[in-house]
């Protein structure tokens, strides 16, 4: 009697044991299911994009003359520890032409913009319209500076655009790189926009003494 009891226990204690195996594998969702409590502003710098995939990288990005310089990479809805993502976007999976249109300045390529929105906007409970235009007004929110030189050292690039935007510091931000080139300028705001500390985020910056951040092409 008590062997059966025990394995009984054990098979109602297996769903619940696989569900964390899967939680833990994808590293992602941490918190409850709704949306992320701020915004990761997550802009790339093309040049090291189009360097560093070379001809894997999108054509109509990396074909522009003259080229793109800071381009936004996405908006995400973050937890204070991990994320949302893959929210079932429902009948709005497709982003329509006239919004991918409208955001393909900032955001040139069809195929991102589309991907960012079921990734990521699908979690924001906002539409697609409020997504996007949310986007745009983050992006334009921040100013962001283009060193002279294309060796760069990632925490004086950091100190620029601290000093560029008021009311941000090194706790609500990361630079980002992949080793030889610098990637990304990630900036954590809340949903009215404004900074916020993200220790997670800002965690994850590049330490590189010095990356490449190649010119724009003209």
């Amino acid at each position: 009697m008590a062997e059966a009891a025990a394995s009984s226990a054990r098979r109602r204690a297996l769903p619940a044991l696989l569900a964390g195996l899967l939680l833990a594998a994808c590293g992602a969702q941490r918190e409850d299911d709704g949306p992320g409590h701020f915004y990761v502003l997550a802009v790339s710098w093309s040049p090291s994009y189009c360097a560093a995939e070379g001809a894997a990288a999108n054509r109509r990005q990396c074909g522009a003359r003259p080229g793109f310089g800071y381009v936004v990479h996405g908006l995400w809805p973050q937890y204070e520890e991990g994320w949302p993502e893959f929210c079932a976007p429902g009948a709005e999976e497709w982003v329509p032409d006239t919004i991918v249109d409208d955001m393909l300045d900032i955001m040139p390529s069809p195929g991102l913009i589309g991907h960012q929105w079921r990734k990521h906007g699908s979690c924001s409970e906002l539409s697609q319209e409020d997504y996007f235009a949310l986007t745009r007004r983050a992006f334009e929110r921040v100013a962001l500076p283009v060193p002279d030189a294309a060796r760069i050292v990632p925490q004086d690039l950091a100190g620029a655009i601290v000093s560029a935007n008021a009311g941000l510091n090194s706790a609500a931000m990361a630079v980002t790189c992949d080793g030889e080139f610098l990637r990304e300028i990630r900036i954590c705001m809340g949903e009215d926009l404004a900074f916020r500390p993200c220790p997670e985020v800002a965690a994850r910056g590049c330490t590189a003494r010095a990356v490449l951040m190649p010119p724009v092409p003209r």
